[in-house]
């Protein structure tokens, strides 16, 4: 299921490019990222992202479980604590360390660019 490096000549694999997506998805939203970072130190609990983040708790859980849903996190219950940790630490911090390089050649590119600005930062009227 690759997407980079296809020949010109072969056909677009649609579903590996869906599944790409939903993977770029599921970390674009900047409290998602701040979650893993977190874990990427080490094992938390909700509690303990709830107090390092200054979020309510409804929201860490949700965007654990988002993360969890698409295989991001895992948990380990011990007596009444679950514990969330990176399922793939290592690929993880390779996919970042990729984003960085490219992040440090692009530069200002990928922040100004148009097509990624929140709907709401134009709500007043502006372009």
């Amino acid at each position: 299921m690759a997407i980079i490096g296809v020949s010109v000549d072969r056909e677009l694999d649609v579903a590996a490019t869906a599944v790409y997506a939903e993977l770029f998805h599921a970390l674009s939203e900047p409290t998602r990222l701040a979650i893993v970072q977190h874990l990427a130190v080490g094992e938390h609990r909700v509690r303990d992202l709830v107090e390092h983040m200054g979020l309510a708790q409804s929201t860490v859980s949700k965007h654990l479980a988002c993360l969890r849903e698409c295989g991001l996190v895992a948990v380990r219950v011990e007596g009444r604590a679950s514990w969330f940790s990176l399922s793939e630490p290592d690929l993880l911090a390779g996919l970042f360390s990729g984003a960085e390089r490219l992040l440090g050649a692009t530069g200002e590119q990928v922040r100004l660019c148009s097509h990624l600005v929140h709907p709401m930062a134009n709500a007043g009227g502006e372009s």
